[in-house]
């Protein structure tokens, strides 16, 4: 019988040492711990940011605990002025037994605990179910179709998408969307998303491999968030240039600039990024621009026939009067409101005029007369003629107070 020579390690062949390296590598694309970034559940709160807190007490716990207290109420006062669209002093002012069951958490961007004194720049996350109550009925905002965000970050000379975690990525996923008029859907990274929504895909134009992928995600278009990351010198001063795309064609809506002095300002640099780059896309929905491109639609060629020979047969038309283009402005309309089913009738019929990006009863008076703030893409007498259109009966106040009966 003859037996054979076992080979020592070294004397494997070279093209199986590189079958086994190249596994390694395939694995590594697909999979590892360092992959993805869950998008946090924004929609069950209210957020404020940016409040500053400068507190001394005979301890530092002390200044932390009572830094924490004034934020709430600071906190609160924004919110209602936000809400409200009046001046924050006039918000009532709630004992903190009250705020301390609306708030649902404190955000900590940076804090300094010394001794005796306490300095922090925090966030405040408000019930919306409890706060809601307190603020008034939420009224009818424009939506726009669901939007699938693919963020891409270029630095140096590399630029990628979902590859491995980043610093945008994680940016786009702490961004509370429950305030913004845009429906982004945000990936976490994990599982396919490397290779369906990388960086040759973000640039393809093609409609066929798009409307796979939106389909999948349960998309209608797609929005690009590009940053150019510009560092000085390791350590130093960053720049960074923010793009906001639409559409497989990567049509261009804005584009602005960022400078962080060190790196411990960059994150927050890139969150403003965020911020900024969600009002782009909200002022673009507001011009009619954020609209759903045709030709990502899957439609099957029976059914395209059937509309088609639907389309044919139907009567002409008259055209519809578009809404007048022109800087948002903020009116308060008085309309009566005899019972709740008139709220509501009174919002969904305002919500509908056009040039209308939100309709909110601020001031609810079931059997008098309630207060709608209306945001409107023009001045007082085309929002007038607009709701005349509507069936009804309009008196101008004065400014833009405006009242409206049927």
């Amino acid at each position: 019988m003859k037996r054979l020579r076992r080979l020592p390690w070294f004397a494997i062949p070279v093209g199986a040492a590189a079958l086994l390296a190249g596994a390694g590598l395939i694995y590594a694309q697909l999979d590892g711990s360092e992959r993805g970034i869950p998008p946090i559940d924004s929609t069950s709160n209210f957020e404020v940011t940016g409040i500053d807190i400068d507190v001394t007490a005979r301890t530092g716990e002390e200044a932390r605990v009572e830094g924490w207290r004034r934020a709430q109420r600071d906190g609160w006062r924004m919110l209602w002025s936000r809400t409200t669209g009046r001046p924050a002093a006039q918000a009532p002012n709630l004992p903190d037994s009250v705020l301390n069951s609306i708030v649902s958490g404190v955000v900590i961007d940076s804090e300094q605990i010394g001794p005796t004194r306490y300095i922090a720049r925090l966030g405040v996350l408000f019930d919306r179910a409890r706060t809601g109550q307190m603020l008034g009925v939420q009224g009818l905002v424009r939506r726009s179709a669901p939007v699938l965000v693919i963020p891409v970050l270029k630095t140096g000379s590399t630029a990628y998408s979902f590859e491995f975690q980043n610093p945008w990525q994680r940016a786009w996923a702490q961004f509370r969307t429950v305030n913004s008029p845009i429906d982004y859907v945000r990936t976490s990274g994990t599982g396919m998303d490397p290779l369906l929504l990388n960086l040759a895909q973000a640039r393809r134009r093609g409609r066929g491999w798009w409307r796979m992928i939106l389909d999948q995600y349960g998309a209608a278009d797609i929005v690009v968030a590009e940053l150019e990351l510009r560092r000085l010198y390791p350590g130093g001063p960053a720049l960074g240039i923010f793009t906001a795309r639409f559409g497989p064609d990567g049509q261009v809506l804005g584009r602005f600039q960022l400078r962080a002095d060190g790196s411990a300002q960059i994150g927050a640099m890139l969150d403003e990024g965020v911020r900024r780059l969600d009002m782009i896309y909200t002022q673009a929905l507001n011009r009619g621009l954020l609209r759903p491109d045709p030709s990502l639609v899957i439609i099957a060629p029976e059914v395209q026939q059937e509309i088609a020979e639907v389309v044919e047969e139907l009567p002409e038309l008259a055209p519809v009067q578009t809404a007048p283009t022109g800087a948002l402005q903020s009116f308060s309309i008085q309309v009566d409101t005899p019972d709740a089913a008139s709220v509501q009738n009174a919002e969904l019929s305002v919500s509908r005029v056009g040039g209308v990006a939100s309709a909110i009863t601020t001031s609810l008076a079931l059997g008098g007369t309630s207060i709608m703030r209306v945001t409107y893409s023009g001045d007082a007498a085309a929002l007038q003629a607009a709701l005349s259109a509507q069936g009804w009966r309009v008196q101008v106040l004065g400014g833009n107070t405006l009242r409206i009966t049927r």
